[in-house]
C-alpha cells in the first residue's frame, strides 16, 4: 500500500496480484488502482521471474475491461442471429430460460444434446473445471475433448516422461547450447529471452528453429529455416546422427530408457540429405547443428507448441523430445528440455469435482463445426461456450459459422466481451476479468502457483464462473459442493487438494512452492513419472494411434493445386483471440517478395487467400522474414479485421494431428491472387453491426 497520505485520502492504492491470461509466465503483477478504477498495470518483483516486467498485452488490458466491447448486462437475443443485438435481462431471467431450456432439451432429446464447449488457457484451478463440471457432469451433458493446443505435445510428454517437470528458466544462463524449435519467446514467454541473452554473453550458442526468421532467430548463431510440418523430419536425421556416430550415451540409456532400439530402427534411413531436402534446408547447416548438440553441454532445447500444429505435430514433438535421452544431456544444471511445466503441480482434480464423469459422448472441440451441421445422434441442440470464441479458434471456421446459424440451435454465451462468437449467441452472460475475480494460477513456463485476486470490483452486472455455475446448478436441482459456491471457500478447497507443504508456503506468501525444486535439474532432483520411472522411446499406444506409427513423416498434399503453406503465428497483440477487439486497422498477409513477383503482387495490394474451404480478402505485406513457399496471418484475429469477415481458421482443415486429436493450424495449402475489383475486395465489410443491448430490464 502507498505510504502518502493524500493517496490515502483520494483512495489510491496498489494492488499485488497474478496475471492469468494464456502464457507460460504467469507474471506477478501491481495494479495501481483510484476511486475503484484501474490506472496502470506493471509488472511487480513479487514473483523473481516476473522481476518487474510484464509485456505490452497485459500494460493495456484496462483497455478491454473498461472497453465499448464490455459486456454488463445479461442480454437476450432481439433480431437475427449473428447481428449482436441484445435486450438487457436481469441475471434471474437468463438463467432461469437456460435451465428451462436445458430441461426440455433433456426431457426432448437427453442431456448429451447439451455440449459445454469451453478451453482454459487464460484460467486458473478455480475459474474453471470446478462447479461447471460439477454441474454438467451430475446433468450428463456431451462431454469436450479440449484439443485446440497442446494436445499433441501433451500425449507426447505423458508417455514419455510421465509429464516430468523441465528446466527452469533462470538455469538456461547454464546452458552452453540452447535450442529453440518451434517457440517464439519475444512474443509468449518473454521472461525467457533475459536468461537466453545472458546465456549468449557467457559464450552460449543460440539456434533457432523455425519457418520464420523471428527477431530471435536473427540473434542465433545458426536459424534452420525448415518448412512447415518437416521437424520430426529434421529430428530423426540427428538422432541418426548420435547413432551413427557414437554419440548416443549407452550408460544412460541402458539404465533409463526403454524402446531405444526400435527407435534406432526407424530413424534409420533418414540421412541429413533426405531430411534437408523435405525440410528445405542446407544439408550442412543441418549437419552442424547435430554436431554442436552431440558435442556440447550442457545442452537445452526449448521445444515450443508452432511445431505440434500440423499433420506431424505429435511426432515431432516425440522425436524432439527424445534426443537429451539420446544424447545424455540430462544430469546437469541447464541441460535438458523445456516444453510446458504444468505437470509440476499435482492437483487431485477428481478431489476438487468430487463427480464421477459420465460415460456421454466424448466430442472433439476441433470438430465444432461438423458437429453442429452433420447428422448426429442426438443432434446439438444447445451449446454452452464459455472462456472461449470458438467463432475466432476453432479450424473450418464457415462451417462453425454454418452451424451457428441454426435456427434450432440454442446458443449461450458466457464472456467478458461482446466476442465474435456472443454476436451469434440467444443468450449473452457478462463475466468478470482475472482482475474482477479470485483464482490460483499454475505457470508452465517457470514452475510457479499464485494466487490470483480482484483488484477492483466487477464492472457492470459482471460475475464469475464460478457462482454463475453454481446459481444454474440450484435451479437445475443439481447438487454443487458448498465449497464451489463461492470464490474464498473454493479457493481454499482447491488448495486442500495441492501437497501439504505447497498450500502453506500459498498462504504464507501467495505463492507456492512446489514438491520439487523451483529450479530442477532433470535426473538429480525430477524423474519420469512413468509406470516403471523411465523414460518410454517407443511408446506402444502412441505407435498405434498414429497413422503412419511413430517416428514417421507424412509428406505435404495439394501442393500443386495450392503450393503456399499458411501459417497463423501469435503476435505481441493478442493472447489467442483476448484483446483481438482493441485491433483498428486491417491485417496484412506476409509474404515473401519472391512468392509475391511470381504472383505481380506489391505490399498493400488486395488479395484473396484460398483453398476448397473458404478464402481470406486482406492486403498483403511484403516480408522477406517469410520463407519462401509460406505465407502467415496473425493468429487470434476477429472477423472485423479482414475485409469479408473470414480469417486463418477459415482455410483450416479439421483433420487431427498425427498424435493426440490436436489441430492443424499450420498445415493449410493455399493460394494467393489480386483481388481484381474493389466490389470483391469490400463485399462483406458491413457485416458486423455493433451490437448494443436495447434498454429495458425484465
Amino acid at each position: 500500500m502507498p505510504e502518502d497520505t493524500d493517496d490515502l485520502q483520494w483512495g489510491r492504492s496498489t494492488v499485488d496480484t497474478t496475471c492469468s491470461l494464456d502464457c507460460p509466465d504467469s507474471c506477478s503483477l501491481a495494479v495501481d488502482v483510484d476511486k475503484g478504477q484501474i490506472v496502470t498495470i506493471n509488472g511487480s518483483h513479487r514473483h523473481d521471474v516476473t522481476d518487474g516486467f510484464i509485456c505490452a498485452k497485459v500494460r493495456r488490458f484496462g483497455d478491454r475491461v473498461y472497453g465499448e466491447d464490455r459486456l454488463h448486462h445479461p442480454g437476450v437475443r432481439q433480431g437475427p442471429k449473428g447481428h449482436g443485438q441484445f435486450k438487457k435481462v436481469t441475471w434471474d431471467f437468463a438463467l432461469d430460460l437456460i435451465a428451462q431450456r436445458m430441461r426440455e432439451i433433456r426431457d426432448q432429446h437427453g442431456a448429451e444434446a447439451i455440449l459445454p464447449f469451453s478451453y482454459g488457457g487464460s484460467n486458473g484451478l478455480v475459474s474453471q473445471d470446478t462447479a461447471d463440471a460439477q454441474l454438467f457432469r451430475r446433468f450428463g451433458t456431451a462431454r469436450l475433448a479440449r484439443t485446440v493446443c497442446a494436445a499433441p505435445t501433451t500425449s507426447v510428454s505423458r508417455a514419455m516422461y510421465g509429464r516430468m517437470p523441465g528446466v527452469s528458466y533462470a538455469d538456461y544462463r547454464h546452458a552452453r547450447l540452447i535450442v529453440v524449435w518451434g517457440a517464439n519467446p519475444s512474443t509468449s514467454g518473454i521472461h525467457l529471452l533475459p536468461h537466453i541473452r545472458a546465456a549468449m554473453e557467457a559464450g552460449a550458442a543460440l539456434v533457432v528453429i523455425d519457418p520464420r526468421r523471428t527477431s530471435l532467430a536473427k540473434q542465433a548463431d545458426i536459424h534452420l529455416q525448415v518448412r512447415p510440418g518437416t521437424d520430426v523430419a529434421v529430428a530423426m536425421s540427428m538422432h541418426r546422427f548420435l547413432f551413427e556416430n557414437g554419440f548416443e550415451d549407452e550408460q544412460f540409456l541402458a539404465a533409463n530408457t526403454q524402446g531405444i532400439d526400435r527407435l534406432r530402427e526407424r530413424v534409420a534411413d533418414w540421412t541429413f540429405n533426405r531430411a534437408a531436402t523435405v525440410a528445405d534446408v542446407d544439408p550442412a547447416l543441418l549437419e552442424q547443428v547435430a554436431e554442436m548438440y552431440a558435442e556440447i553441454s550442457p545442452a537445452v532445447i526449448r521445444c515450443g507448441w508452432g511445431l505440434e500444429r500440423n499433420r506431424n505435430g505429435g511426432n515431432a514433438a516425440l522425436a524432439v523430445l527424445a534426443l537429451p535421452a539420446v544424447a545424455g544431456k540430462f544430469g546437469v544444471r541447464g541441460g535438458g528440455f523445456t516444453m510446458s511445466n504444468s505437470g509440476a503441480w499435482r492437483v487431485d482434480t477428481d478431489s476438487v469435482i468430487d463427480a464421477p464423469e459420465p460415460s456421454t459422448r466424448l466430442v472433439n472441440m476441433n470438430r465444432l463445426g461438423r458437429v453442429l451441421t452433420d447428422d448426429t445422434d442426438p443432434p446439438v441442440q444447445m451449446l454452452f461456450v464459455y472462456n472461449c470464441n470458438p467463432a475466432t479458434t476453432m479450424p473450418e471456421q464457415n462451417r462453425v459459422l454454418q452451424g451457428l446459424q441454426r435456427e434450432d440451435l440454442f446458443t449461450v454465451v458466457f464472456d467478458q466481451v461482446l466476442t465474435d462468437t456472443a454476436r451469434w449467441a440467444d443468450v449473452v452472460l457478462p463475466a468478470t476479468t482475472f482482475l474482477e475475480h479470485y483464482d490460483l494460477k499454475p505457470a508452465y513456463g517457470p514452475i510457479s502457483l499464485q494466487l490470483v485476486q480482484p483488484v477492483i470490483e466487477p464492472v457492470g452486472y459482471s460475475r464469475p464462473n464460478l457462482e454463475v455455475f453454481a446459481d444454474l446448478a440450484k435451479r437445475l436441482e443439481i447438487e454443487v459442493s458448498p465449497l464451489l459456491q463461492s470464490e474464498p471457500e473454493a479457493v481454499m478447497h482447491v488448495a486442500a487438494a495441492l501437497p501439504a507443504t505447497v498450500r502453506d508456503s500459498l498462504e504464507t506468501s501467495g505463492i507456492a512452492t512446489p514438491e520439487c525444486p523451483t529450479l530442477p535439474i532433470q535426473f538429480v532432483d525430477v524423474f519420469p513419472r512413468t509406470s516403471d520411472g523411465k523414460i518410454d522411446l517407443f511408446p506402444d499406444a502412441l505407435d498405434s494411434e498414429a497413422p503412419a506409427g511413430i517416428y514417421a513423416y507424412q509428406g505435404e498434399t495439394a501442393a500443386e493445386t495450392y503450393p503456399l503453406v499458411l501459417l497463423s503465428p501469435a503476435t505481441s497483440k493478442t493472447i489467442t483471440s483476448t484483446l483481438g477487439e482493441l485491433r483498428t486497422r486491417l491485417a496484412s498477409l506476409e509474404m515473401h517478395p519472391d512468392d509475391a513477383d511470381a504472383r505481380d503482387l506489391s505490399t498493400d495490394d488486395t488479395v484473396r487467400v484460398f483453398n476448397d474451404l473458404g478464402e481470406i480478402h486482406c492486403p498483403v505485406r511484403l516480408n522477406p522474414d517469410m520463407k519462401r513457399g509460406t505465407v502467415g496471418i496473425p493468429k487470434g484475429l476477429w472477423r472485423k479485421s479482414t475485409m469479408n469477415g473470414s480469417t486463418a481458421n477459415a482455410l483450416v482443415a479439421d483433420s487431427p494431428t498425427d498424435l493426440g486429436g490436436g489441430a492443424c493450424f499450420n498445415d493449410a495449402r493455399v493460394e494467393v491472387a489480386r483481388v481484381v475489383t474493389a466490389e470483391l475486395g469490400n463485399r462483406h465489410i458491413a457485416l458486423w453491426p455493433t451490437g448494443r443491448a436495447t434498454e429495458g430490464v425484465h
